[in-house]
């Protein structure tokens, strides 16, 4: 008697029909007849009454089924527990464009971090650790955001936005003196214009619609040429150099932050999944987003409330 065959029963007395079973299981229909048929052997007892229309537990496949059941959250209850004392648990991580340089080092005690090869916005990346597609996901979420997804967010980083402009003037500006650009493509740029948009009514700046992905990239640097005015600089660009002929001002009155949020599942249990979030946010602090100048949008889940 193997585990794989107490969960073959589970799945034919759950679906009763063997090609609905089959394929849940990802197995050919033959093969789970002859698992079934191998168990029934092990154990001394039929544990399906089937003809060519329809599939039901025998009595003693009904009583036997609790036990089963019972069993296997255990086994998986062991295995669980083996991997999270080997530390190689795996934990499914999905980001934007920004990740803390020290993950590895301070996640290697507590579970085996799987990056996500698929680089999403930030809407994208929560739809997917609410749907189970991640356990978590580095992004930028609103708190409706968070109570529409089921999901909760810890503080993780943040990145203090600036502007970029044309000619040699590096001294502070204003946020009132500033460009902020909306991309009419809110399938790749909905967090982005949403944020864009409350900075603006906050701050005064101008807003600027635009529908070439200019946002980040070259054609970002463009528009900073053709506005004559410091535009501000999305953080999914941060790290990009700037041309020469540009140059980098800071924004201050306010000084505008962009939050970085872990974000899980409420309802979530697995403790290698908890004991990631704990690693990554124990330590964070509030990174400056709670000093007298700095503006946070009014929805963002680590803004202090006055």
């Amino acid at each position: 008697m193997e585990l794989r065959q107490l969960r073959y029963f589970v799945a034919v007395a759950e679906e009763l029909n063997f090609g609905r079973a089959a394929a849940r299981l990802l197995i050919a229909g033959p093969s789970l007849s002859q698992q079934i048929k191998a168990l029934e052997r092990d154990l001394g007892v039929r544990l399906f009454d089937r003809d060519r229309r329809s599939v039901t537990l025998t009595p003693a496949g009904a009583s036997l089924l609790p036990d089963v059941h019972a069993l296997l959250t255990r086994a998986d209850d062991l295995q669980l527990n083996a991997r999270r004392l080997s530390g190689a648990e795996k934990v499914r991580l999905g980001y934007v464009s920004w990740l803390p340089p020290d993950l590895t080092v301070r996640t290697t005690a507590v579970a085996r971090i799987h990056l996500d090869a698929w680089v999403a916005p930030s809407h994208t990346q929560a739809a997917r650790v609410s749907d189970g597609s991640l356990d978590l996901a580095v992004c930028w979420v609103r708190s409706q955001d968070l109570a529409a997804l089921g999901l909760r967010a810890r503080l993780i980083g943040v990145d203090r936005l600036h502007a970029v402009t044309s000619g040699h003037q590096t001294a502070a500006v204003p946020a009132a003196e500033t460009i902020v650009l909306l991309d009419d493509d809110t399938t790749s740029w909905s967090s982005w214009n949403v944020y864009a948009e409350q900075l603006a009514r906050d701050t005064g700046a101008r807003s600027v619609r635009i529908s070439d992905g200019g946002i980040t990239g070259p054609a970002f640097f463009d528009h900073v040429r053709r506005s004559g005015q410091p535009v501000v600089r999305s953080p999914k660009d941060m790290a990009a150099p700037i041309p020469a002929d540009l140059v980098r001002r800071e924004i201050l009155s306010p000084a505008v932050y962009w939050t970085w949020s872990l974000v899980h599942r409420a309802d979530e249990e697995r403790a290698a999944v908890l004991a990631v979030v704990d690693a990554l946010c124990d330590s964070v602090g509030d990174l400056g987003i709670h000093g007298p100048d700095a503006w946070l949008p009014g929805d963002d889940p680590h803004r202090r409330t006055p």
